[in-house]
């Protein structure tokens, strides 16, 4: 049986997308806001947002990253990558990040 990791989001933009060189690609970041909304135990309506960091290499199934403005709607399909790194006071952090695949914007 073979492992699965793939990840299916589509929310809103929360900032427009930094755009940097790496060597001759270009690769983008962006946070993706989703938004569940569901009734509490009392009946009452709640919305309970889950901000995402994505990030996005050039190329096949990507869109031109200028068009990733914020408050743009995108679908997205990819990964989820977990990364670890050091504080400046030598503090373990944990850093979970979307690996986009393919990214549409929604109009």
């Amino acid at each position: 049986m073979e492992d699965i990791n793939r990840i299916e989001l589509q929310g809103q933009v929360g900032h427009d997308a930094r755009i940097l060189k790496v060597g001759d690609t270009t690769v983008t970041r962006f946070s993706l806001a989703t938004t569940e909304i569901y009734k509490d135990r009392d009946g009452l309506t709640r919305a309970e947002t889950t901000w995402h960091s994505v990030t996005a290499w050039q190329g096949k199934n990507m869109p031109d990253f200028k068009s990733i403005t914020k408050g743009c709607t995108v679908h997205l399909v990819g990964r989820l990558r977990q990364s670890r790194y050091a504080t400046v006071d030598g503090e373990e952090r944990i850093f979970y990040e979307v690996l986009a695949g393919s990214i549409d914007i929604v109009e």
